[in-house]
């Protein structure tokens, strides 16, 4: 039994989803309605998290100062080195100590993602391998189904359903196989849709390597033609995939842009196809640098003492979202990524609101009061005054 990404987006992400569908029949409003009840379940992982980040930053210089005098004071006694680096853990805290919260999370994290990548909110893929030989030579034969995937037939109604070959993944030539559809049980998709006439589903076959060597139909029909490897894909549109929400088209639209984004002119000039363009995908990705860039601010992660650390930090929320141009996500996961990036950057406005344990607050003041020492003997105003004392 799967017990890992699957398992939980089949028995706790679509169980939460179904639930607000049922009380607002709105595949966009379900998305919003899951993605803030995952990231309140994981607040406290979350929160703990920024917290040990802040902390870190503060202590942070002076850590490094006590822990590079305790590596030169003991660098010939590992006992005591070892001894002196525990107290300063425990003193300052364990930096490693804020990943450990955002790796509990991230199971949760990637099965919420999964399960917006798949139906109802996108068409579910399943890719095939076959190994096609000579007809004199003998096979046999294997039954194959692959694993199953959770199908939308209806509003809140869903079934693990499996691609399925009869007499296995590989053929001889001449051989005819129907490719077909069906529950873990053995019931076939089509029986099942069936019962819900008003769902416009359409599960279909695609050959996508070795289209010279089979002929297939588009029921399924196949018939191996000569020797070689070949790729299927059966695809199972999602009922949502089309539909949109607010200012989105549609929840399983993939990309920004269309193939054709330039149109050719009669005289061969190329013009932009203004509306290849997805403005809503462009938006949703915008939207998301952003935000990006103000949780950094928030959290202080982009100012350091290297200005060309400085340029990296400033430069990754542009390079982070602008990838989503080149490996395009379902319109559907952007509006997941969007609002939980929004959540945790409220999250860390209000974390970093937050009173500072006292012996950080003292290691805190008493850095400001250094530094301001440092900085009032070099004030120009200063300077200026002992200057014209000089001269006079």
């Amino acid at each position: 039994m799967d017990f890992g990404i699957g398992f939980l987006s089949s028995n706790v992400m679509l169980p939460i989803l179904d639930f607000f569908y049922g009380i607002v029949p709105s595949y966009g409003l379900a998305i919003v309605a899951l993605t803030l009840v995952i990231r309140f379940a994981v607040y406290p992982l979350s929160a703990g998290s920024i917290r040990s980040m802040r902390r870190m930053k503060i202590v942070q210089p002076l850590m490094q100062e006590r822990v590079k005098d305790i590596q030169e004071r003991y660098k010939s006694d590992p006992a005591k080195q070892q001894q002196a680096m525990s107290e300063v853990y425990k003193e300052f805290g364990n930096p490693l100590a804020g990943c450990f919260p955002l790796l509990l999370q991230l199971p949760i994290l990637f099965a919420l993602f999964a399960t917006l990548r798949g139906s109802p909110f996108a068409d579910v893929k399943y890719p095939v391998n076959l190994q096609i030989v000579p007809a004199d030579q003998a096979v046999q034969v294997q039954p194959y189904a692959s694993k199953s995937q959770n199908i939308y037939v209806a509003e809140g109604t869903h079934y693990p359903i499996q691609a399925v070959l009869p007499v296995g993944t590989k053929l001889t030539v001449g051989e005819k196989i129907d490719l077909a559809f069906q529950t873990t049980e053995g019931k076939p998709l089509g029986d099942i849709l069936g019962n819900y006439p008003e769902t416009d589903i359409q599960p279909h076959w695609q050959v996508t390597r070795g289209q010279e060597r089979v002929n297939l139909d588009e029921n399924g029909h196949l018939v191996a033609l000569q020797p070689g490897d070949v790729t299927l894909e059966g695809i199972v549109p999602g009922i949502a995939s089309k539909k949109g929400f607010l200012f989105i088209d549609a929840l399983g639209r993939v990309g920004a842009l269309d193939n054709e984004l330039f149109m050719t002119a009669p005289d061969g000039s190329k013009t932009v196809n203004w509306d290849g363009i997805h403005w809503d995908i462009l938006f949703m990705i915008s939207a998301f640098g952003i935000s990006l860039y103000v949780n950094q601010l928030l959290s202080g992660q982009g100012a350091t003492s290297n200005p060309q650390q400085n340029q990296v930090n400033q430069l990754t929320p542009i390079l982070f979202s602008g990838m989503f141009l080149f490996f395009p996500l379902p319109a559907g996961v952007l509006l997941y990524m969007l609002i939980a990036n929004i959540f945790q950057t409220v999250q860390t406005f209000i974390l970093q609101r937050e009173p500072l344990p006292e012996n950080l607050q003292k290691l805190l003041d008493e850095k400001e009061k250094a530094e301001a020492v440092k900085n009032r003997d070099a004030l120009p105003f200063e300077a200026g005054k002992a200057k014209r004392k000089t001269s006079s």
